[in-house]
């Protein structure tokens, strides 16, 4: 997997709603009506996330969560990590 260039991921935000780059990796603070909420997100993506094989940085506060995704091993942001954030964007 090679890391995009900055045009590419411009690109692609173009197509991913709420998501930005922050400190390097694509991240989207993503926000429920309550902890069950957030929670069976949490639960629904797993499945996802597994399948994919690329899990993501994220944390968790009532009825918030954020997430992180980057690739390490490619030094930056990838095509999976913009897989991985349209999958996430469909499931909420």
């Amino acid at each position: 997997m090679h890391k995009l260039s900055e045009e590419q991921i411009k690109a692609e935000l173009q197509g991913l709603q709420g998501w930005s780059v922050v400190n390097g990796k694509l991240h989207k603070d993503f926000v429920f009506d309550d902890f069950i909420g957030a929670f069976g997100f949490m639960c629904k993506a797993a499945i996802h996330i597994e399948k994919m094989n690329h899990h993501p940085e994220w944390f968790n506060v009532y009825n918030k969560i954020a997430i992180d995704l980057v690739t390490h091993d490619a030094g930056g942001i990838t095509q999976n990590d913009v897989s991985l954030a349209r999958t996430l964007n469909s499931l909420k």
